[in-house]
């Protein structure tokens, strides 16, 4: 079972669709930049803050870039 299978039968499971192939790639974006300014463990909690803040994914790319220039 490939990721794009497993995410399918994990957001069937929440009830919740899928994401889109923009989303998908907006999420990797995200958690890259988190584990490269940080530690890979960054990269999911960084993505699991954002969805629990409600943030859309570009808005959260853009402060995540923020935190590197302003750290």
């Amino acid at each position: 079972m490939n990721a794009t299978e497993w995410l399918a039968v994990y957001a069937d499971r929440l009830g919740i669709y899928p994401p889109s192939p923009d989303e998908f790639k907006a999420v990797l974006d995200l958690a890259a930049e988190a584990a490269h300014a940080s530690e890979r463990v960054a990269a999911p909690v960084a993505c699991w803050l954002s969805a629990r803040a409600g943030v859309p994914l570009e808005r959260a790319i853009e402060l995540a870039r923020q935190v590197e220039t302003t750290s």
